[in-house]
């Protein structure tokens, strides 16, 4: 026995549930209404962006299409849809939460507040900031002097 009370080669919990290695193992790894969520939030973006590539990467579902551009991370109760250019993106149904320098997303807590027209807009302007003639959506709030 080791010092942390397991026997030699045994693992936590936590050591031995297995990381997803792809979207569909992290959708199947959420049996609650969250899996719901980032199965249909995964359905909206191979819909509107299907030559994103996805991935796994910090251990949630991310696409990129000429760079990032989103990703999927279920939390205990919500799931975010995350934007990587998020300030730039138009808000005009003023879904996009957060403060930092470049990113925003859509918290979803439940599947009635799936706009699904809202983040398909969202997801689009997204692919086209990404596009190699993108242009960004920022309105300028600087005044000419």
């Amino acid at each position: 026995m080791s010092g942390s009370g397991l026997r030699d080669g045994e693992r936590t919990r936590e050591e031995s549930m297995t990381k997803p290695k792809t979207v569909s193992e992290y959708i199947d790894g959420l049996e609650d209404w969250r899996g719901k969520v980032v199965s249909i939030l995964h359905g909206l973006v191979k819909e509107v962006a299907p030559e994103a590539k996805e991935s796994i990467k910090w251990a949630r579902p991310v696409y990129e299409y000429n760079g990032p551009l989103c990703d999927i991370k279920a939390f205990k109760n919500h799931v975010n849809l995350g934007f990587s250019r998020g300030v730039e993106l138009p808000d005009d149904a003023s879904v996009l939460e957060g403060s930092g320098k470049a990113m925003r997303h859509v918290k979803v807590r439940s599947l009635e507040d799936i706009r699904e027209d809202v983040l398909k807009d969202l997801i689009r302007a997204a692919v086209a900031l990404n596009s190699p003639t993108g242009h960004s959506f920022v309105r300028s709030t600087r005044k000419e002097t």
